[in-house]
């Protein structure tokens, strides 16, 4: 495999693992927040599974104010997203993230294909116990961004674009206005 050093970095593969991110983590500022070690590895798409926006435990995202992204298994159906590949010093953020010991999220394995049809098997999560419920303006902001900056499948942007959101006015976190502030910037 290559690698940016040039150089072989025996032991390197043992050090990292690869996630698959569907929402928020799309974007690559969003994802380096609490996961510096973060490196796109590439565009991927989950078969046989649909994106869904809810609430764990039927208790609205003190961070989102809305719906957040999860997934389900669906046959015929499928997610794009982005395979990160991160040094396993960021496990313990990236569940702490996902809310794994709230119990939010569980970590789950999955095999996306890659261009050209590579099989990777990569770590992701799932969802518990949760009512669906419409993602805030904010956050699905942040997903279409990152989709966008990824170059996932035009089709598939204007599927995430078409999601409607809820109504919530307010401010979310300070970190992610400042990123949503950013993005539309370069935007312009």
């Amino acid at each position: 495999m290559a690698n940016s050093g040039g150089e072989d970095r025996g032991g390197q593969e043992e050090e990292s693992f690869l996630y698959f991110a569907y929402g928020s983590n799309l974007l690559m500022e969003r994802i380096h927040l609490r996961n510096p070690s973060a490196e796109f590895y590439c565009v991927a798409r989950l078969q046989d599974f649909k994106l869904d926006f809810g609430n764990s435990q039927g208790k609205t995202s003190e961070t989102w104010h809305g719906g957040i992204a999860t997934i389900f298994e669906s046959p015929g159906d499928e997610v794009w997203g982005v395979v990160w590949k991160m040094n396993k010093s960021n496990l313990s953020s990236l569940d702490e993230q996902e809310g794994v010991k709230s119990g939010m999220y569980v970590p789950i394995e999955v095999n996306v294909s890659a261009q050209k049809g590579k099989e990777i098997t990569c770590r992701s999560y799932q969802m518990t116990n949760y009512e669906s419920a419409p993602p805030s303006p904010q956050y699905k902001k942040i997903i279409c961004t990152g989709a966008k900056e990824n170059g996932l499948p035009l089709e598939y942007q204007k599927k995430l674009n078409a999601i409607e959101p809820n109504d919530y006015k307010g401010k979310v976190s300070e970190e992610i206005e400042d990123i949503i502030k950013r993005g539309e910037t370069k935007a312009h």
